[in-house]
């Protein structure tokens, strides 16, 4: 299965793209400067490492580059979106009721 894992911050968002089957890693990176001027660090498996400054007004813009660099011809690991089975978001404030991992439901 594929799995992307998403940690959104104020001005950044880091992603991981995981193969839970073949337990690797297929892709991270990280997207900084959103909001500013925006600049993406892409990793792929083989230490090869992309840079690129892009402009990220927001976080709808910088997950879009994402999805682009995991499904570019040349520097991504999958051919469409339809691969990733399931998509994981780091929330950090669970408050006093959500000391653990859980998953979103209505009613969570």
């Amino acid at each position: 299965m594929k799995v992307l894992v998403v940690n959104a911050g104020s001005s950044s968002l880091k992603y991981q793209l995981f193969n839970t089957e073949a337990n690797v890693v297929m892709a991270k990176g990280i997207c900084e400067r959103i909001g500013l001027d925006g600049r993406i660090e892409h990793k792929l498996p083989n230490g090869e490492k992309i840079k690129k400054d892009l402009p990220m007004p927001d976080h709808a813009a910088a997950i879009s580059i994402v999805i682009d660099f995991l499904t570019d011809a040349n520097m991504g690991c999958i051919k469409s979106m339809k691969e990733i089975e399931a998509v994981g978001h780091r929330i950090v404030h669970g408050g006093e009721y959500f000391k653990q991992s859980t998953l979103l439901s209505d009613e969570v």
